[in-house]
């Protein structure tokens, strides 16, 4: 192929991307189911689940530092997760750590804290599965709750909705949204794996399996052991029913977990949004307008990648066909 052919085939495709760029003004037109494209809640009766036991747990943080590794995120060497300074100060997950353990007063015994492990907690009837208006976030029928890039417009209706505020907003890169939170290892998952947290926990503080197992599992704990734990497995009905299960010797309030009623979170979430919007401009048009923003802006990106590694190539076929015209000439 000569470069002729090669310039003209470039400028055919990138007059057909950027083409494909301008259709995003078309988006204002949209009506509200177009624009909304919530993915349907159909629950399997084996889905997984995870129990925590927190009476377990010793603080070591491997889970963090497991997590950060399976989603190929920056993460120092496992020696530094030994620093207990971390628990000085109450945290969250957030965009740089999926999971986080927290470190709370044992008043049984002061020499020996209580650690929490906290992450998503993957919600049988999400709130930000409703919340969302473009359909980014879905409730897979095995249990974990996954975000899709592609269609994030960044609204952050997640962020507000979650009852445990757990999405995160990556705040430095507003034009290319990205939420954080833990995806229960969905892909390891696929894969057969069980979630990384799961799997490096050296004294099995979380119990991987069907979540109607592990409630059987941990109803059994609370009859063998009633001085030991609460009669109480926190996640089983809170927001209408959690993948992740949490069994704990202190009131469950007082080691981080919001107290909720057994009500799905989406019912909240859903009378929210109705309430702003009835005296807020027409959603079709702020769906449509956020949406077609964010499309652009993605589609900007990639039409830019794709101009600059056509032209590089067209740079190296020409120094292919110069020096071969160089050698015809000698």
């Amino acid at each position: 192929m000569n470069p002729e052919e090669v310039n003209s085939k470039s400028n055919s495709r990138r007059d057909f991307l950027k083409g494909i760029a301008t259709v995003g003004a078309g988006v204002a037109g949209l009506s509200y189911s177009a624009a909304y494209a919530g993915a349907e809640n159909i629950l399997s009766e084996d889905r997984f689940g995870a129990l925590v036991d927190t009476t377990l747990c010793v603080g070591c943080r491997h889970c963090e530092w497991a997590c950060a590794k399976a989603h190929k995120m920056p993460v120092p060497e496992i020696e530094s997760f030994n620093n207990r300074k971390v628990f000085q100060e109450f945290r969250r997950p957030s965009n740089s750590s999926l999971t986080v353990v927290n470190e709370f007063e044992n008043p049984k015994n002061r020499l020996i804290p209580i650690n929490v492990k906290q992450q998503c907690m993957h919600c049988d009837r999400p709130a930000c599965v409703s919340a969302c208006i473009v359909g980014a976030f879905s409730k897979t029928a095995k249990g974990p709750v996954v975000w899709d890039s592609d269609k994030c417009i960044g609204c952050r209706y997640c962020m507000v909705a979650c009852p445990f505020q757990v999405p995160t907003f990556d705040y430095e890169k507003a034009i290319q949204p990205m939420i954080y939170k833990c995806d229960f290892c969905a892909e390891r998952q696929k894969g057969g794996d069980i979630p990384a947290c799961v799997d490096i926990c050296p004294v099995e503080a979380i119990t991987f399996g069907p979540r109607s197992e592990l409630i059987r599992e941990a109803r059994n704990r609370i009859k063998r052991k009633p001085e030991v734990y609460l009669d109480y497995i926190y996640g089983e009905y809170e927001a209408g029913g959690t993948s992740w299960l949490y069994l704990a010797s202190k009131i469950f309030t007082e080691i981080g977990f919001p107290k909720l009623s057994q009500k799905a979170a989406p019912g909240v979430s859903e009378s929210i949004q109705h309430g702003i919007f009835a005296y807020f401009i027409p959603p079709a048009s702020l769906y449509a307008l956020l949406g077609g923003l964010m499309w652009m802006s993605k589609m900007k990106k990639e039409i830019d990648t794709e101009i600059s590694k056509e032209i590089e190539e067209e740079e190296r076929i020409e120094k292919i066909h110069r020096i071969d015209m160089e050698g015809k000439n000698e």
